[in-house]
């Protein structure tokens, strides 16, 4: 798509594209191993997630044999396609490459070669065993380094020399070390380390996804998306700068990469914003904005979205239903800043053919309508079809299924074709029906995913299994198909649809070296701290500096996040800062008695990691999108982290105010609230920072707008204030009180404990509880309860309940100073209000200043 497009930095576009997918361009042989061995790997990851080697019986592989193997791909491509320095040669492989490429793949699949021999004898390794654990270790640093950067690679030797540093490490994080068998054992023999949960979620189905957004890209969805954008959103005021907005967030659904995102919009779409106006640092910026909240966007978002779904054991379709509104939220605020900049230079739309307002409103109410009936159709069919066809079902979808394609093809043969990455055509802007429906069978395949993950419930890996079928099926044939209707010859066609399936292979594979391999350097920082219990310590470091202060903890967590992301790929950061910190931020709010889902305290994370690819000094999403515009890179990146303010705030707000998450959401009016008080909320904020809405704002607008915003984000805070949650009962009142509780009431105790090392700690718990009376619900929770003369006290707790996690043990006396129950107190809802009502009052100030000011400007020109 950049050929077609005179970007402003050529070379370090290119530069930027060959950091994604490896910086070697080798001829002849070496040339062809580059290209077929990601070939081999995509076909060898699509084998693995379908259902075909159950069937037949022939293939199947365990989680160690597939992780080990998809490990040995990435790190054999990774020595041949990144050379080791800057001055190394691009044109040929040195032989030195080729020997560690082959040691380190021969390392990488020792797991898979000798998982029976290995299985024998656990725990026990051979001096062979520990010999290529090292040498595998030392050739996996090495690869990360040339693919991902000194940052990831030193964070992973500094969590190794502290394994066997221990014993000499100050006495706070101190620990006994470990051995070189053990070690070995632990980051190479078991699934423990290298090979363990990043690796296996990278394995399993973040490949199939990377190769999906390659599949739609090499069919031209990609311009499609693009295209559409600019058609929907192009007239109206700084449309380009809309439209990279939405084609980002479009570009979202298929890749879940911040600089790819930039890489593939930013061609058409910065240079459009340049050409109406925008400065090329804040075309770059909005473009840096847009491209990392991809990575936010369901149902992609990145490797790191399916790591949380293992690490919280939870659905996948889950994780995308709760982190929808905010994504849809962090869009929609950038759509209204770039509306603000476009307002304060003056900017027009671009101009679209003048049809009727009546028949806009026709045409489209038309075609949502439609749309909205045949996906009813489509979910009664879903729940149908398998009742009647039974286990021939598959076929029927089939056949509706390509019946649909066919019949989206013929439909999309009575509008002109889009054209493929030129800014200059867009420029004269299309209806958008014609755009729509000239490639409305791409997001078939899309629709296939979508379907798939939330209506059948698949697994993440099975639904993109199909959806990746589909998506070669449409590569293949859509342009034969559409030469055949025409009466054109057909091979050609066909034989260009093999050149982009082919294309695409070699793409998914060569966009997962560097997932593959952070997986696997991120393995060893996950593998150490369980290995030397860290984790603890560092859950109590933080404490202690914080002073249990929950705010003190997100604010750590977030400048940790955004100081390892400057370095990091988000992946490897989530996974780094969710494995340190987020049982932290857990355990703190469940002291408190805030009982903060484990979900939203991983999304917190990811969303900090993905500020990094926004935030100077290295800001490489910056980089990428200023060697488009032309622009300086640390401007860009100052200017897009302004602009990317608005996702940070997202995650302090959805912590504590879940319903932005979906979660507690009663009704459909409840929901619609939510997310029209959020949105609200969100604008309320761009326009503070921006210091503008219909006109510059004064101080005191600011002020108010900040308010409001609070107000409409956290209106638990003021209902709070005016009535509180919960009364407290005295320890004489415990056990009547747990006795009368109904199955959805909350069991809050207020204890305290005293330490006998010295220090004291009060806290809120809050137990499950089952059962009928009170100790019943004590015993279910692990907790009994005892009198020591005047003293309610904590008598003791059962191994793995939920006191003993809180830090409640028997070796420190822990006395219940009260249970509190809920008090009856008006809905949440209400207090948004007072914020609706202070957003209101800046609105009307800002018109009637909007109106003066266009008044006076006028005056001079009507007296002439």
């Amino acid at each position: 798509m950049t050929e077609a497009v005179n970007v402003a930095n050529p070379d370090l576009v290119e530069d930027m594209m060959d950091e994604e997918t490896g910086r070697r361009k080798p001829k002849g042989i070496p040339n062809t191993v580059l290209l077929i061995v990601p070939v081999i790997w995509s076909l060898f990851q699509l084998w693995i997630t379908s259902p075909i080697p159950y069937s037949l019986g022939v293939g199947v592989l365990n989680d160690t044999a597939s992780r080990s193997l998809h490990l040995g791909f990435a790190i054999f491509l990774a020595y041949l396609g990144f050379p080791m320095l800057k001055s190394s040669p691009r044109s040929y492989i040195p032989i030195q490459d080729w020997i560690m490429a082959f040691v380190a793949a021969f390392c990488a699949c020792y797991l898979y070669l000798f998982q029976n021999e290995l299985a024998r004898r656990p725990g026990i390794p051979t001096t062979t065993d520990i010999a290529v654990a090292c040498v595998g270790m030392l050739l996996l640093l090495e690869a990360t380094r040339r693919v991902m950067g000194l940052p990831m690679t030193c964070v992973a030797i500094i969590f190794l020399i502290y394994v066997f540093a221990g014993p000499y490490a100050p006495d706070m994080i101190a620990h006994r070390g470990a051995s070189l068998s053990r070690a070995a054992s632990q980051f190479w023999l078991t699934q423990e380390g290298v090979f363990g949960v990043p690796l296996g979620v990278s394995t399993s189905f973040v490949f199939l996804y990377v190769l999906f957004g390659a599949m739609l890209e090499r069919a031209g969805a990609g311009n499609y998306l693009t295209a559409l954008s600019f058609a929907l959103l192009g007239h109206l005021r700084g449309g380009p700068a809309k439209a990279a907005v939405v084609a980002s967030g479009l570009h979202g659904l298929i890749s879940g990469s911040s600089i790819a995102n930039v890489l593939t919009c930013g061609p058409v779409t910065i240079m459009l914003m340049k050409k109406v106006g925008f400065s090329a640092e804040k075309a770059g910026a909005v473009e840096v904005a847009a491209g990392s909240n991809g990575q936010i966007m369901p149902p992609v978002m990145g490797a790191a979205a399916f790591l949380m779904a293992e690490y919280i054991n939870m659905p996948y379709s889950q994780i995308i239903k709760h982190a929808f509104v905010p994504a849809i939220l962090a869009y929609s605020s950038l759509l209204y800043i770039v509306h603000i900049e476009a307002s304060k230079l003056g900017m027009e739309g671009i101009a679209r053919p003048h049809r009727p307002l009546k028949t806009r409103l026709l045409r489209w109410g038309l075609t949502i309508s439609s749309l909205i009936i045949i996906m009813g159709a489509l979910y009664y069919l879903t729940a149908w079809i398998p009742q009647v066809f039974g286990s021939g079902a598959w076929v029927v979808f089939a056949i509706l299924l390509a019946a649909g394609y066919i019949g989206l093809v013929l439909l999309s043969l009575r509008f002109p074709e889009l054209p493929e990455g030129d800014s200059d055509a867009l420029m004269h802007l299309p209806a958008a029906a014609p755009v729509l429906f000239s490639g409305l069978y791409y997001l078939l395949p899309i629709a296939t995913l979508v379907w798939g993950l939330m209506i059948f419930e698949m697994s993440p890996g099975l639904a993109a299994y199909y959806a990746c079928l589909f998506m070669g099926f449409i590569i293949l044939t859509h342009r034969p198909l559409i030469a055949f209707i025409r009466k054109q010859p057909v091979a050609p066609h066909f034989k260009d649809g093999a050149a982009r399936l082919f294309d695409s292979l070699v793409g998914g594979g060569r966009n997962m070296i560097g997932i593959g391999l952070a997986t696997a350097s991120a393995g060893i920082v996950v593998g150490a701290v369980s290995l030397t219990g860290v984790g603890q310590v560092l859950a109590a470091v933080v404490e202690t500096v914080s002073g249990g202060y929950l705010p003190a903890v997100l604010i750590m967590t977030a400048m940790l996040a955004i100081l390892l992301g400057m370095g990091l790929p988000t992946t490897a950061n989530y996974i780094i800062v969710s494995t340190l910190l987020a049982p932290v931020i857990y355990n703190i709010s469940a002291a408190h008695g805030l009982g903060i889902p484990l979900l939203a305290v991983h999304l917190f994370c990811l969303y900090f990691g993905v500020m990094a690819d926004a935030t100077p000094p290295v800001a490489l999403a910056a980089f990428a999108a200023s060697g488009i515009s032309g622009g300086d890179p640390f401007k860009t990146g100052v200017q897009g982290f302004i602009y990317e303010l608005r996702t940070a705030v997202l995650p302090f707000v959805f912590l504590y105010n879940q319903e932005i998450l979906l979660i507690g959401i009663q009704n459909a009016f409840h929901f619609i609230w939510v997310f029209c008080t959020s949105a609200l909320a969100c604008m309320a904020f761009a326009s503070a920072t921006q210091r503008y809405m219909f006109t510059r704002t004064r101080w005191w607008e600011v002020i108010i707008l900040l308010a409001a915003m609070v107000f409409m984000f956290r209106p638990d805070i003021p209902q709070d204030k005016l009535f509180p949650p919960y009364k407290e009962l005295s320890p004489a009142q415990v056990m009547e009180t747990i006795g009368s509780l109904k199955p959805e009431d909350e069991l809050r105790l207020h204890i305290v404990t005293e330490f006998y090392e010295g220090g004291i700690k009060e806290q809120v718990v809050v137990l499950p509880f089952k059962g009928e009376t009170a100790e019943e619900r004590l015993e279910s929770s692990g907790t009994f309860l005892a009198w020591d003369g005047d003293k309610l006290m904590v008598d003791d707790v059962a191994v793995n309940s939920r006191l003993e996690k809180l830090g409640v043990n028997m070796d420190d006396p822990t006395e219940v100073l009260g249970i509190e129950v809920a008090l009856p107190r008006p809905a949440k809802w209400l207090f948004s209000i007072p914020g609706l009502l202070l957003m209101g009052v800046v609105v009307v100030t800002q018109i009637r200043k909007s109106r003066r000011e266009q008044t006076t400007v006028a005056k001079p020109a009507v007296a002439g």
